[in-house]
């Protein structure tokens, strides 16, 4: 592995001027396969019809690229890291005509993010789902289950390459945008304009831990006013989930983690009540309906302490384990839901009693980047990081370089404290 120096973590992204257009020097971390990664310059070609070329401010390290890192997610190198971003346009290639059968929603006239072509200048947030509006999901309206979205095998064909070792040779961007390096050239449609006036470590989060949470809970179990709700995993799109939860107005939102400094976290994002997670789902499960119970006020109904007996309306998993994804599914009320948003290595497989499943009348959903169409959920969550209270900060464990990204990793497997973003060196 080799990490050499990338410059000052904390400078101010938001002060740079745009460069000049044209094949550039920047800098990135590249998967070579499993096990194998290096932070190497690279070059940048210009924006072709329908792309812009952003100056990343701030990169979001997930667990999804360790997941790669790792060899739990079998992905092509070699291939520049990292799926959510932000960052300031800088060019925009030549406007590509809509593709021949492309659908247009209704309301796209007025959706945030559809305004207008990006310009330069615009702070916008990297999606790495470029809905095509042309397939039967994005016909439907879902855009986050696009069949051929823009940068699809991230950007490994030949005609998709846009930036190159400075030999010459092809690197590709991991889910079309790569925000672990310091610049890209990606599809138009991933580059979603949001309020200049957001932090850009935020701004990086919504691309993925901010949609991926808030998204499961406001969009996929739609959960409402009053309802209870239990969020097991406490990382990014954990905490994001907890903050979600407290957006949706439920009435007890229950975090649990096994590492329990996690949970001051979740009570300063709104959570009522912490939990640390038993070896065994059934215990930890049993806990959060004594939680319930416990947290009933002299007010009460003995309809209420029933119901707080069977568990929670909502369970959310978004530790991306098994054992998370069971927990979930026994701290549920009959009739509830239970969503699963983490991301397990492939192959991962849930038993399931499916008499006793049946009988519950619960629901399993499948939450995939929140159920939400990046261009109408991004700028959403940007207003409401710039214009209301919550906070939004604590997500962020700690602001770091690009050659901090080794050490980030090797948090992520110990399970160490939230997201670490990458703050890029202002050009």
């Amino acid at each position: 592995m080799t990490v050499p120096g990338s410059g000052e973590g904390r400078g101010d992204a938001r002060s740079h001027a745009p460069a000049a257009a044209g094949v550039l020097d920047a800098e990135g971390v590249v998967f070579l396969g499993p096990g194998a990664m290096e932070i190497v310059p690279y070059r940048v070609d210009p924006p072709g019809p329908g792309e812009v070329r952003i100056r990343l401010a701030a990169s979001g390290v997930c667990h999804s690229d360790l997941h790669v890192l790792d060899g739990h997610w079998t992905r092509p190198a070699p291939t520049v890291m990292g799926h959510e971003g932000a960052g300031w346009i800088e060019s925009v290639g030549p406007e590509a005509a809509p593709p021949s059968g492309a659908a247009t929603r209704p309301d796209a006239a007025t959706r945030p993010g559809t305004l207008r072509r990006p310009r330069v200048g615009d702070l916008v947030v990297l999606a790495w789902t470029a809905p095509c509006g042309r397939c039967a999901a994005c016909r439907r309206g879902e855009g986050w289950l696009c069949h051929d979205p823009a940068g699809s095998g991230h950007r490994r064909s030949p005609g998709d390459v846009r930036i190159r070792r400075p030999d010459g040779a092809a690197l590709g961007a991991y889910s079309g945008i790569g925000t672990l390096g310091s610049v890209q050239v990606v599809a138009a449609e991933a580059a979603i304009r949001v309020d200049p006036r957001t932090d850009p470590a935020i701004a990086a989060l919504i691309g993925c831990a901010l949609t991926t949470g808030v998204g499961a809970v406001t969009r996929t179990a739609r959960v409402q006013p009053g309802q209870t709700v239990a969020v097991i995993g406490l990382g990014g799109v954990g905490l994001a989930a907890v903050l979600g939860a407290r957006l949706a107005g439920a009435r007890r939102i229950v975090a649990i983690d096994r590492r329990a400094e996690k949970l001051e976290r979740a009570v300063e994002l709104g959570a009522s009540d912490v939990l640390v997670a038993a070896d065994s789902p059934a215990t930890t499960a049993a806990a959060v309906r004594a939680l319930l119970v416990e947290g009933l006020d002299a007010a009460g109904s003995s309809r209420d302490a029933a119901s707080a007996t069977e568990g929670v309306d909502h369970a959310f998993e978004t530790s991306g384990t098994v054992a998370g994804a069971e927990t979930a599914l026994a701290g549920v009320r009959p009739g509830g839901t239970c969503v699963v948003v983490g991301m397990p290595p492939q192959a991962a497989r849930l038993g399931l009693d499916l008499y006793a499943f049946v009988e519950s009348g619960a629901r399993i959903l499948a939450s995939n980047y929140g159920s939400a169409v990046a261009a109408e959920i991004f700028p959403e969550i940007a207003l409401r990081a710039v214009e209301s209270s919550l906070a939004f900060e604590r997500l962020i464990e700690e602001r770091i370089r690009l050659a901090d990204v080794p050490s980030a990793f090797d948090a992520l497997r110990r399970g160490e404290g939230a997201r670490r973003v990458v703050i890029f060196p202002a050009a």
